[in-house]
């Protein structure tokens, strides 16, 4: 079971995920060319955001949409983050995938379709790569650290939860962003948590404001969808910002976190 005597902190190369720090994770929903990731990345990076998140495998809930360019997404992705000095965040979503990954991502996100995917929570207990785990829409708080628990049964330690909004009777918005899940988890478990609020409403007139709620609930960094151009985004464009919006929010955020007290990465 889980241990609340655990390292309260997951290090990657030297961005460190914990309850003094507030990181950006931050990318488009879905990599679509080279020039795409590197324009964003390039902005990112003027902004002193580290992690680079982008979708090379994509598990859409219509088998028509956009999936992903597979392996040449994760490269491009891999090409533009060490352009621009960044960590690479990339969703696997099967366990036969994991040598493909390895070279490419120094962190595995796992998304809310696959919390209970439990043989690839089980292929992830055995990298010593840091797994950013994604609440399902209808998972408990003690579902999701059940799903916890498969990945540290084999050793890796090294887990961040993330908040993504579950599945309500509400449908104005996408998904309810449970806030309330960042102060319940820190008091469950000693994993940093993240917020999604792209996901978490779908909506981009939101995920300003519940970013800096995330903030002022403790969440240790919120992950975001940007791009330059939402609108031609080729997944999630609804709920995806563009680059104005994402400068004018990390600028309001970083005075937040200094006022707090909060280092921003």
């Amino acid at each position: 079971m889980l241990n609340l005597k655990l390292k309260k902190e997951v290090v990657v190369k030297d961005v460190i995920f914990n309850e003094k720090n507030f990181i950006y994770i931050a990318g488009p929903c879905s990599v679509e060319s080279q020039s795409q990731i590197d324009e964003i990345a390039h902005f990112l990076s003027s902004l002193n955001v580290r992690v680079l998140r982008g979708g090379a495998f994509k598990p859409r809930t219509s088998p028509y949409d956009f999936q992903g360019l597979g392996e040449k997404g994760l490269q491009y992705l891999k090409r533009a983050a060490e352009k621009y000095n960044m960590i690479v965040q990339s969703e696997i979503v099967d366990k036969e995938d994991y040598d493909m990954f390895v070279p490419y991502v120094d962190i595995f996100q796992i998304g809310m379709r696959n919390m209970c995917n439990y043989p690839l929570l089980k292929k992830m207990s055995k990298t010593d790569k840091p797994i950013f785990l994604k609440r399902s829409f209808s998972a408990t708080y003690n579902d999701l650290l059940m799903s916890v628990e498969y990945i540290l049964e084999g050793g890796n330690t090294n887990v961040i939860l993330c908040e993504r909004g579950i599945r309500t009777f509400e449908n104005y918005t996408r998904n309810t962003l449970d806030l309330t899940a960042v102060p319940a988890l820190k008091n469950l478990c000693p994993f940093p948590v993240v917020v999604d609020p792209s996901h978490g409403t779908g909506k981009r007139e939101f995920v300003s404001d519940m970013a800096k709620g995330a903030l002022a609930v403790g969440a240790s960094g919120i992950m975001l969808e940007v791009h330059s151009d939402p609108e031609k985004s080729f997944s999630d464009a609804r709920q995806t910002i563009d680059f104005k919006t994402f400068s004018n929010l990390k600028n309001s955020l970083d005075k937040i976190a200094s006022a707090l007290e909060i280092n921003v990465i």
